[in-house]
């Protein structure tokens, strides 16, 4: 049976490669994203590869009252969300405290942590009714472990760590699942947006060893909704080879 899965931040890395994942396994999408012509392509190929369904919604999940627009405008038929992947996330700058860039913080903390409670309040609503559901924070290493000239970065993901261990005493007498994937080094889009378009300092993060793909973190997240319904993974750091803690990376 096709389930519906909604992914945040899915016009690139982990969010795209999310989509991908669920759609070539016969399930049906919304995705959501800020940027609509990547939507749109997104869209495209789901459906034409995988004959899946695919809903597209344009907003930013900073904004309450577009996530709640947005949500709140879905048909019955698209109401019946059974995953919802909180993906939507960003690391900006690396500074130290006290030399930080305000706006950086802004971005961090309003998309890292309360994007993905608006998200989870608009969403969570439509599962609790129907006593079913799965919900899946992105979070990352960086919740786990703080490393220097992170510190908003790594406090927004050890805000998602706190989030999700506390929604899911919320909702687990409604029989909704709550896990948390935190993913370690990853080459994606992540460095260039927190180097802020600095392409060979991005590419300098992952010099010397194998660095997890956006397709090994999709095929973790869809592998922990495939267990029996009354098995969940609550929290689940993964991390490449080469990568022992935050902190610790081996390079050849």
């Amino acid at each position: 049976m096709k389930k519906i899965i909604l992914v945040t931040g899915a016009t690139s890395g982990f969010g795209r490669a999310i989509a991908i994942k669920f759609a070539e396994n016969g399930n049906n999408l919304i995705i959501s994203g800020r940027r609509k012509d990547r939507l749109d392509q997104l869209k495209q190929k789901l459906e034409l590869e995988f004959s899946s369904e695919v809903l597209t919604l344009c907003f930013d999940v900073r904004n309450a009252v577009l996530v709640e627009h947005a949500i709140n405008s879905l048909t019955p038929k698209w109401q019946s969300i059974d995953v919802l992947v909180n993906n939507a996330g960003l690391a900006v700058g690396m500074h130290p405290v006290h030399e930080g860039v305000l706006d950086d913080w802004e971005r961090m903390i309003d998309t890292n942590m309360k994007g993905l409670l608006y998200m989870t309040r608009f969403v969570a609503p439509l599962m609790v009714a129907r006593k079913q559901g799965h919900i899946i924070n992105i979070g990352s290493v960086a919740g786990k472990e703080v490393y220097p000239n992170g510190s908003v970065y790594c406090g927004s993901k050890f805000g998602v760590d706190a989030i999700t261990k506390g929604t899911r005493i919320d909702l687990v007498q409604h029989h909704i699942k709550v896990t948390q994937i935190a993913p370690g080094a990853a080459n994606t889009e992540f460095s260039i947006v927190r180097f802020k378009g600095d392409q060979p300092r991005a590419d300098s993060v992952y010099k010397g060893f194998k660095p997890l793909s956006a397709e090994d973190v999709a095929d973790v997240v869809y592998y922990v909704t495939t267990l029996p319904d009354h098995v969940n993974i609550n929290d689940l750091v993964l991390m490449p080879t080469a990568q022992a803690s935050a902190m610790y990376v081996h390079k050849e």
